[in-house]
């Protein structure tokens, strides 16, 4: 049992998860890292919309697992992942929830990527 209190979203700090529709796809440089047609959008209060891969759909053999956590009272711990290479934008570039708080459960078994440090693109259609 976690020691964190669980927040429940509610009106003060509003999320949703939905499907993203179309096709998303994560740049790392030159190199595909990750690209979907069963992408996740999280919108959760005044903070920019994160997409949420399935991890199927990411090239994980390429991905490096990192000891750093972080946690959210409205989703839960976060495990991040690091792309190839050392420089720092590469470090922690990824993350993921794998228990999530039961009221945004549908992002178990998804990555997000930080934007600043990828190219994500999403088309429709």
């Amino acid at each position: 049992m976690s020691s964190h209190p669980v927040k429940i979203p509610g009106p003060d700090h509003p999320i949703t998860v939905e499907q993203a529709g179309g096709r998303v796809v994560v740049h790392d440089g030159d190199r595909v890292v990750a690209d979907t047609r069963d992408a996740l959008v999280l919108k959760e209060g005044r903070y920019p919309a994160v997409f949420y891969i399935p991890r199927a759909d990411a090239d994980m053999a390429s991905l490096r697992r990192t000891e750093h956590h972080t946690y959210c009272p409205y989703k839960g711990e976060a495990s991040y992942y690091s792309l190839p290479g050392n420089e720092e934008r590469a470090i922690n570039a990824i993350w993921t929830y794998e228990e999530p708080h039961e009221a945004v459960s549908s992002i178990r078994g998804h990555l997000a990527f930080y934007p600043d440090r990828v190219r994500i693109e999403h088309t429709s259609g």
